[in-house]
């Protein structure tokens, strides 16, 4: 299990990377370009500035999270061949830089949804919060205001150039089905997988966040039979998976455990982290610990551990505490609580053979 942690970059988060080089057992950074505009080929000096900072505090930069999907392509319209040439020469330039292993997803619009950064917990704490009757009765301009009101950073799949053209993209995803949007993504793994293979880097799916659709948009990584339809595309080594617990959790018919253990050895980065859900459908991010949430993390992490899980893991999404101001979910003390908790948890499983 390589360790690993997300950061946003020098000027893009309130973690510093000699903060995160006291935490033990972190081995990389999981990083990327922010500041690039969706779409745009990732320069050879840009990747090199970025690497040479992150190595100099001792960490790997073999993960990169995310190299996002232009819209063109999810949309399959006449730009995609343009957009799609333009991932296949980032992929080539991160590979020249020894990166493993690239992050991406294929959701349309929406990269994730919540609405509400900051729910207040009852020990004080705040977290990432989604409340499914909002969603279903909630304009997406109203999501877009509550989401972009509530942090001064950047926040990945929100960018404001996108935003900006809500109501185009839409309209544009409007006769959208999901089988029509798993023809794109099988378009563009088809082209890029070879140039990932060439460069030695595993392309990471991520799933769908939450796993359905919202807005009457398609959602197409949702659960087993998405899994098995992805790898089926393509059985290019390059074709992976982000086993990511805390999205896929989110759907109380996804048993996690059963997840880990079929998809595993098809997962080269996995997010570790726990969700609360509600009867309702609601849910709420919380500590890692197994406990405080509705996803049996101790028994994810046996099955790595049972497998022998070699590949890039972090935590993931952490609840602001001791009045930490930070970046909604990506705050360093929680996150460093949920690294301590997995590698006890590994370390005890490791410690059983």
């Amino acid at each position: 299990m390589n360790m690993t942690f997300r950061w946003y970059g020098r000027n893009n988060d309130t973690v510093h990377l000699d903060q995160v080089k006291q935490i033990p057992g972190v081995k990389g950074i999981v990083w990327a370009l922010h500041e690039k505009p969706v779409g745009a080929v990732w320069e050879r000096d840009e990747i090199r500035s970025e690497i040479d900072y992150i190595q100099s505090f001792g960490f790997h930069a073999e993960v990169v999270e995310s190299v996002n999907v232009h819209e063109a392509i999810k949309l399959g319209n006449k730009e995609r061949d343009m957009y799609i040439e333009n991932y296949k020469q980032t992929i080539r330039h991160l590979g020249e830089f020894g990166v493993k292993v690239i992050c991406y997803n294929f959701m349309p619009i929406f990269d994730w949804t919540r609405t509400d950064l900051f729910r207040l917990m009852p020990d004080g704490s705040t977290a990432l919060f989604y409340e499914k009757n909002k969603v279903e009765n909630l304009d997406p301009k109203e999501l877009i205001q509550i989401v972009s009101s509530s942090s001064d950073l950047t926040l990945p799949g929100w960018e404001p150039e996108k935003m900006e053209r809500i109501q185009e993209l839409f309209q544009a995803y409007e006769n959208m089905t999901e089988e029509h949007l798993w023809d794109n993504l099988a378009y563009f793994l088809c082209a890029i997988l070879p140039v990932a293979e060439e460069a030695g880097i595993k392309m990471a799916i991520h799933p769908d966040d939450p796993p359905w659709s919202i807005f009457g948009l398609p959602r197409i990584m949702t659960g087993e039979k998405s899994l098995e339809k992805l790898l089926e595309i393509s059985h290019s080594p390059s074709n992976g998976i982000t086993f990511c617990t805390g999205s896929l959790g989110a759907n109380p018919n996804n048993n996690m455990v059963k997840l880990a253990a079929t998809f595993a050895g098809k997962s080269p980065f996995a997010h570790i982290r726990n969700v609360k859900i509600f009867e309702n459908g609601d849910f709420i991010e919380t500590s890692h610990l197994t406990a405080d949430g509705s996803i049996d993390i101790k028994s994810v992490i046996k099955e790595l551990s049972d497998q022998q899980y070699e590949g890039y893991v972090r935590p993931d999404h952490g609840r602001h505490i001791w009045n930490e101001q930070c970046r909604p979910g990506y705050g360093l003390y929680d996150r460093a609580l949920g690294i301590m908790y997995l590698h006890g948890l590994w370390d005890a499983y490791q410690a059983e053979k």
